[in-house]
């Protein structure tokens, strides 16, 4: 018979810990090959882990809620073990674990026998640093000799030698500093400093009517995903005012063929998606991510779209390969993976390998917004809501007032590789792209 470990997968390239949610499985349960353990969640996703062997579960290195790095050991699974050793008594476990909680809470007392300051009688060794603190401090070798060492056979180490000076400078000097007494003054320091420390258990008081929300554990893996990327890069934002028109006639024009032909409601998300890929390929530095002082550029333009949950987080499934789709297969990845994330479906493989981002602040009514890049990427585009405005008209026969619709679109970037030059060059040929939509096109 033999061990197996269990390991925490690798759930993406910005994912780096998971959340243990359930165990299916429970020390001495068989499991089969690729069979349910565990369920775990991410800030992006939740999903199974399953058994990479066959055998019984022999240990559980980890609790529910245990927050875990990965590539990490979460469990051991006994390979070829029999039926019968499966249905031992459990009695013998049960028993060791109690003990071991018995001993854990028997507080630990040092031995109070004293050790001589030169165990071997012979001649003892001292570093070099440890002779110039003694020589700094006119400190004679026979004091030194006298001086009990914590080292290894006896030694007096740096600890040593700046623990007795202090106490002969405070008058004490005849004191040895044994271990123990070491140990001692360490745990009355330790013990002054939290006694001075305000305690952090006291409930802060609310004034006034106040509802107390626990954050998720969703919204608190979304919440430190932000904090960490605004750590990590230093963020612009750049704006641009996008005529939009041709495009929304376009699509109002032929929204019911569309779904009649594909079986598939075409949104706005494809149409952007699309001229934000003619925008990659013009300029491929805005797919890419850092590392160290190396750039590295995506050839494979992986799209994440932000999506909001009926929970009120937000996850961000990823369309792989965009630049291969035509608009049909755009619409319907867009379509699925947002049923997917609604329905919590998704799996992880949906939510990894972005290597740009796009999000639709418009949908709920805002016409501009500053969105937070979705690590390791370097940039995330934001679209506001489509108003109807009086704009100014250049024609070949002179300036006119004509209603339009007009859209916000923003950029934020990575300002250790990406300049406002090239964010603003990208930020306006996207903007072009769907200025100069072709309203005759199909699809």
């Amino acid at each position: 018979m033999s061990l197996v470990d269990l390991i925490m997968p690798k759930l993406g390239e910005s994912i780096m810990e998971a959340t243990i949610l359930r165990w299916h499985k429970q020390p001495g349960d068989k499991v089969a090959m690729d069979e349910t353990i565990l369920d775990i969640a991410t800030d992006k996703v939740d999903s199974e882990v399953p058994s990479t062997a066959e055998g019984v579960i022999e240990a559980i290195l980890y609790k529910e809620n245990d927050v875990v790095p990965i590539g990490t050991v979460i469990a051991k699974i006994k390979v070829g073990a029999s039926a019968a050793s499966t249905t031992s008594a459990p009695a013998a476990p049960v028993k060791q674990y109690e003990d071991a909680k018995v001993i854990e809470e028997i507080p630990y007392q040092p031995q109070t026998t004293t050790i001589p300051a030169n165990a071997n009688n012979g001649p003892r060794f001292y570093s070099p640093l440890v002779l110039n603190i003694a020589q700094s401090e006119g400190i004679s070798m026979a004091e030194l000799e006298n001086i009990q060492g914590s080292g290894q056979d006896g030694r007096v180490s740096k600890k040593d030698i700046l623990f007795y000076v202090n106490n002969k400078k405070s008058g004490v000097a005849n004191v040895i500093a044994t271990p123990v007494q070491q140990q001692e003054v360490a745990l009355v320091q330790k013990t002054v400093e939290v006694s001075t420390t305000p305690s952090n258990s006291v409930p802060t008081v609310y004034q006034g009517n106040v509802e107390i929300i626990e954050m998720d554990r969703m919204r608190k893996l979304i919440a430190k995903h932000m904090v960490d990327s605004k750590h990590t890069s230093p963020h612009v934002t750049s704006f641009v005012e996008c005529d939009v028109t041709n495009l929304v006639l376009w699509r109002e024009r032929v929204k019911k063929e569309f779904e009649k032909r594909e079986g598939e409601k075409i949104t706005f998300t494809p149409l952007f998606i699309e001229a934000i890929v003619k925008g990659l390929k013009k300029y491929p530095m805005l797919s890419s991510s850092l590392d160290g002082d190396r750039i590295i550029i995506k050839k494979d333009l992986n799209i994440g779209m932000a999506t909001a949950l009926p929970s009120g987080n937000l996850i961000v499934p990823v369309i792989k390969n965009a630049d291969q789709l035509n608009l049909v297969g755009l619409t319907k990845q867009v379509n699925g993976l947002a049923n997917a994330a609604r329905n919590n479906k998704l799996k992880p493989d949906d939510t990894t390998g972005g290597t740009f981002t796009l999000t639709n602040v418009g949908t709920f009514g805002s016409i501009m917004g500053t969105p937070i890049i979705n690590q390791p990427q370097v940039a995330i585009m934001a679209v506001g809501a489509i108003k109807k405005r009086a704009m100014v008209i250049e024609t070949p026969q002179g300036d006119t007032i004509g209603i339009r619709h007009m859209m916000y679109i923003s950029l934020s970037y990575d300002h250790r590789i990406i300049d406002g030059a090239l964010g603003s060059t990208f930020l306006n040929s996207v903007s072009k792209e769907l200025e100069n939509f072709d309203p005759e096109r199909t699809f």
